[in-house]
C-alpha cells in the first residue's frame, strides 16, 4: 500500500505541475519559445493573489476569476511589445529577452513583497481528507487534479474546433504560409500567450494555498514546467500533462525511498526520457501542434 499510496500521492502533485506545463507547451508549439519569466509569472500572480485575499478578504475561488484576466492581460502585454518582435527562426533574442523579463520581475518582486513567505490560507478545504483503506488523501490536491484535467482537455478542445484554435496550429505549422492567407499570426501569438499566461492564474491561488511563496521560487517553478513538456513531448498539450504526472510520481517515489531523493528522482527521470526519446513521450510531427 506504500507505494500504491506514492503513486497516488505524485499523480495529486503531478496535476499541479501540469497547470504549470500546458500554457508552456502552448508557447512551445506556437512560438518555439522557452518562457524563462514562466514561473517568475506563477509567483508574481500568486503575490497578487494573496494581497488582494489581504486586502478584501477573498477567497480562493474569487482570487482565481481575477487573477486569470490579469494573467491574460500580462501575457497579451509581454508578447505584444516584446516578444512579436524577437520571434523568428532563431529562439535566442527571445530566450534572452524573456531571461531579461524574468530578472526584472524577480527584483521588483522583492522591492514590493520582500524576500518573505507567504502562503494562502484555503480555510477548511486545505485540510479535508478522505480515507481509503489505510491511505489519506486530501480534497485540496484532488481539486488541483480536476482542475488539470478539465484545463487541458479545454485547451485540446479549443485548439481543434474554433478559428482561434485553427489559426493558432496552422501559424505553428508554417508562420509565413498562414500570414500569406490572411492570418494575423502576431496577433494570434498575442492571444496564445494571453491563454498561456491565464491558466497560470488558476496555477497559482493553488500553489499558494498548498505551500508557501516567495519571490525567488519562480526557477522551480519554471524547471518542472520545462521537464513535464520535455518529458511528454514539445508541442503536446495531453504531453504536457503526461508529463507533469510521471515527474510528480517520480519525485514522490524517490522521496518515498529516501527523503532527500524526491526532487533528484524527477531530475533523473527528466534525464532518462531525454536519453531514451528525446521528442517525448507523445511526440507531435514536425511541424503543427499536438493536441
Amino acid at each position: 500500500m506504500r507505494w500504491v499510496d506514492a503513486i497516488i500521492q505524485g499523480t495529486l502533485l503531478g496535476g499541479l505541475y501540469a497547470q504549470y506545463a500546458i500554457g508552456m507547451s502552448l508557447m512551445f508549439g506556437v512560438m518555439r519559445i522557452v518562457n524563462i519569466a514562466h514561473g517568475d509569472l506563477v509567483v508574481l500572480l500568486a503575490l497578487i493573489g494573496i494581497s488582494l485575499a489581504a486586502l478584501w478578504g477573498l477567497g480562493p475561488g474569487f482570487l482565481m476569476l481575477l487573477l486569470v484576466p490579469i494573467g491574460a492581460l500580462v501575457g497579451w502585454a509581454l508578447q505584444r511589445f516584446i516578444l512579436n518582435r524577437l520571434v523568428g527562426d532563431d529562439p535566442l533574442p527571445s530566450l534572452i529577452a524573456t531571461f531579461g523579463v524574468s530578472i526584472a520581475l524577480q527584483n521588483a518582486m522583492l522591492a514590493i513583497w520582500s524576500a518573505d513567505t507567504r502562503s494562502l490560507d484555503a480555510g477548511a478545504l486545505a485540510s479535508k481528507s478522505f480515507q481509503i483503506g489505510e491511505m489519506y488523501i486530501g480534497l485540496l490536491p484532488i481539486l488541483v487534479l480536476v482542475t488539470a484535467v478539465i484545463l487541458t482537455a479545454g485547451l485540446s478542445m479549443v485548439l481543434k474546433g474554433t478559428k482561434f484554435g485553427r489559426a493558432l496550429r496552422a501559424a505553428a505549422a508554417d508562420r509565413d504560409a498562414a500570414t500569406l492567407s490572411g492570418i494575423d499570426t502576431k496577433s494570434v501569438y498575442a492571444k496564445a500567450t494571453a491563454v498561456a499566461v491565464g491558466i497560470l492564474g488558476i496555477a497559482a491561488v493553488f500553489q499558494a494555498t498548498r505551500t508557501t511563496i516567495a519571490p525567488a521560487d519562480g526557477g522551480g517553478q519554471l524547471i518542472y514546467a520545462f521537464e513535464a513538456v520535455i518529458i511528454g513531448g514539445m508541442g503536446s498539450i495531453w504531453g504536457a500533462f503526461l508529463g507533469a504526472m510521471v515527474l510528480g510520481i517520480a519525485q514522490v517515489i524517490g522521496s518515498r525511498i529516501d527523503p532527500g531523493w524526491g526532487v533528484l528522482a524527477g531530475h533523473l527521470v527528466f534525464l532518462v526520457v531525454l536519453a531514451w526519446r528525446p521528442q517525448g513521450i507523445m511526440s507531435r510531427n514536425k511541424g503543427g501542434i499536438a493536441t
